[in-house]
Parts: C-alpha cells; sequence; structure tokens
C-alpha cells in the first residue's frame, strides 16, 4: 500500500490560490509554470481533488473543449474528485466522482491505487480532512517567494509539531521546498 501525499505550491505566508481562487501568483514566479518534475510525486498512481481544484483545472486549460489537454498533468490517471454537485468531465479522462466523508470513500480510492501512492492534490481544507482519519502520511510543499493578501490558506488544521517531522528542505530555483512526514494523531 502506497502513502498519501499533500503536495502543493503555497505562497510563503501560507495561500494556495488568490480571493479569485486562481493559481495566476504561482505561474507569475520565476519556475512556476513549468516546476521539476523530480518534485512531483513520481509514484503516485490517482490523484485527489476538491471541486474548487478541479474546476480551476478545467478553467484554466479550456478543457472541456480541449479534453486532450487533461493528461498534460493527470496522465491516465484516476482521479477523485469530491464534490457535492454534477460537475463536467472532460472526453476520455478517468474523473471519478464522490461525495461524503474521506473515510467512506478512502477504501474506493485505495483500492483504485494499488500499490502506488495518493496525490492529494488540492485543497487544503480536503487534505486536512485525510490528516483528521490519520490517512496523511506527508506534507510537502513548495514555496515561492510570494505574498497574498487573501485567498484559500494552505491548510485549515491546527497541527502541532509533534505530528511533524522535517524531512527536507532543499532551494529549487525560486522556491523553498519542504517535506515533512505526518505522525496520525
Amino acid at each position: 500500500m502506497g502513502r498519501i501525499l499533500f503536495d502543493t505550491a503555497t505562497t510563503f505566508n501560507g495561500f494556495i490560490a488568490d480571493t479569485e481562487n486562481s493559481l495566476s501568483w504561482l505561474f507569475a514566479a520565476a519556475g512556476g509554470t513549468e516546476p521539476d518534475p523530480d518534485l512531483l510525486p513520481g509514484n503516485a498512481t490517482v490523484l485527489v481533488e476538491g471541486s474548487t481544484t478541479y474546476e480551476w483545472v478545467l478553467a484554466e486549460s479550456d478543457i472541456l473543449a480541449h479534453p486532450e489537454k487533461w493528461r498534460d498533468f493527470h496522465g491516465d490517471r484516476p482521479t477523485f474528485v469530491f464534490t457535492t454537485r454534477d460537475l463536467p468531465a472532460p472526453v476520455g479522462a478517468d474523473i471519478r466522482f464522490v461525495r461524503g466523508a474521506v473515510g467512506n470513500v478512502l477504501p474506493e480510492i485505495r483500492e483504485a491505487a494499488g500499490d502506488g501512492d495518493i496525490w492529494v492534490v488540492g485543497g487544503g481544507d480536503l487534505a486536512g480532512q485525510f490528516l483528521d482519519i490519520g490517512a496523511l502520511d506527508r506534507i510537502a510543499l513548495s514555496i515561492a517567494p510570494v505574498a497574498l493578501d487573501g485567498g484559500a490558506p494552505l491548510f485549515t488544521r491546527r497541527v502541532e509539531s509533534d505530528r511533524l517531522t522535517l524531512v527536507s528542505a532543499e532551494a529549487h530555483g525560486q522556491f523553498a521546498r519542504l517535506i515533512y512526514d505526518v505522525t496520525p494523531g
């Protein structure tokens, strides 16, 4: 069984999207549009997203009109989207819309992942739900040299230092890369 990873970019003051749910701040930073492929979770066989992240991805690249663009980031990996609404899906993409508590859907996600890792792409509240049930194994942050005056917070839970073990801290261009292992609470 693989690990469950929350791997995301963030501003240095802790936002993963601006007040318009946009990542334009990230793409404006040097290296923000083309992250080093070695930074992305290489063993992730399943992705998990909240509906806000999913809808932003669809809109940003006009994926419904150009479904071939879905594979640029997601590849052929199954993507679980937590939502309470009916959402469109690009033709040919393996998207599984799910509702309810993370704990209730986790067995299905793990089955789809096989021995691979599960990458929680976003958002912060969804990653927090994995943490709440003791299922989050690692948090990896690419911290951009950007501060925002509001938006979607990186993490919506209080996490004390006894739950996090620093694995590495490195510079990657203008970004700081921090990786923490998470101890179940």
